[in-house]
């Protein structure tokens, strides 16, 4: 999917473009955004940059002289984008082509900065005078997305809180499901806002910006120092209700093994007393005595009962 954007009295406004796109309308746009490109589109892109799309595998690698560089075809970065679904988490690789007069977007999936992008420039919302600005729109609405994500992952952390200390009747082994799950997001958020600010500390090495665009960068590096520190916040409460909930299991279990540890030696007496009277020798007075088997009964009663009355007298039970 291609999408093209202008300017026009210094504000993005998206373009129809034809099917397929004509050369023409690529040469004018100043924000073209590739999502799953086709072959045809790729080829016509390649034309117009004089150089190669970078492909799916390209833009995974980790290692900084692969995601930051400058060649001919302008400033080169690879920045990871949250992304979300079924309720879980994951992070998305964009590659940016930043030219003089042109800022170049790949994509693998649909992402919600872009969206809230598109919907903000249909009304007028996203001023810019030039791709360097565009960028750094860009770059803006990634650290308000990021914060977004923070707060919806607190408030599913406060959630889980509850669930595991206040709530009685929860299942402690699903929350130990949601911690994970919350734990893991978490950690993609952190690694979205690194690698947003080494994007923006490469940018302000390589891109040519007027103090205005400056201050602005400096403004989302403030944001992420914050959001980071939040991040920190965050994963040192997951850890506590992490060993917090581990806590209650244990004494879950350990109670269940006091009752049956306290049931093993209230019966014990009262079994000792009946292998004593089920053994087959021939001398033993109590065999031929009337009162013998409900004095056997009454004993093994006895055995039972005062372990119990003891254990209940210590509070053990």
């Amino acid at each position: 999917m291609l999408r093209l954007f202008d300017i026009r009295r210094g504000t993005i406004n998206e373009a129809a473009p034809a099917t397929p796109p004509e050369p023409r309308q690529l040469a004018e746009a100043v924000w073209i955004d590739i999502q799953e490109p086709e072959e045809q589109e790729r080829e016509l892109l390649e034309q117009l940059l004089r150089t190669e799309l970078p492909e799916s595998e390209d833009v995974e690698e980790i290692e900084a002289s692969a995601r930051y560089f400058v060649d001919a075809a302008g400033v080169h970065i690879h920045s990871l984008f949250l992304t979300q679904s079924e309720g879980r988490h994951n992070t998305s690789t964009v590659a940016f082509i930043l030219q003089p007069d042109r800022l170049i977007t790949v994509r693998d999936c649909e992402l919600a900065d872009f969206r809230l992008l598109r919907m903000r420039a249909r009304r007028g919302g996203v001023e810019a005078r030039s791709a360097q600005e565009l960028i750094v729109e860009v770059f803006e609405q990634k650290a308000e997305n990021l914060a977004d994500a923070l707060e919806d992952i607190h408030l599913r952390l406060g959630e889980v809180s509850y669930m595991v200390l206040e709530d009685e009747a929860a299942e402690l082994e699903d929350a130990i499901d949601q911690l994970a799950k919350v734990e893991d997001s978490n950690g993609k958020v952190l690694l979205c806002l690194m690698d947003t600010r080494r994007s923006i500390t490469f940018l302000q090495r390589h891109m040519q910006i007027d103090g205005e665009q400056q201050e602005r960068f400096r403004d989302i590096i403030r944001d992420i120092d914050t959001l980071t520190a939040h991040t920190s916040f965050l994963f040192d409460k997951i850890n506590f209700l992490m060993d917090s909930t581990q806590g209650f299991i244990n004494i879950e279990q350990n109670q269940i093994i006091k009752i049956f540890s306290i049931a093993a030696v209230v019966f014990l007496p009262p079994t000792m007393v009946a292998s004593i009277y089920g053994m087959n020798f021939e001398f033993m007075p109590e065999v031929d005595w009337v009162l013998g088997y409900p004095f056997a009964l009454g004993l093994m009663i006895l055995a039972g009962v005062a372990p119990y009355l003891y254990f209940k007298l210590k509070g053990w039970l």
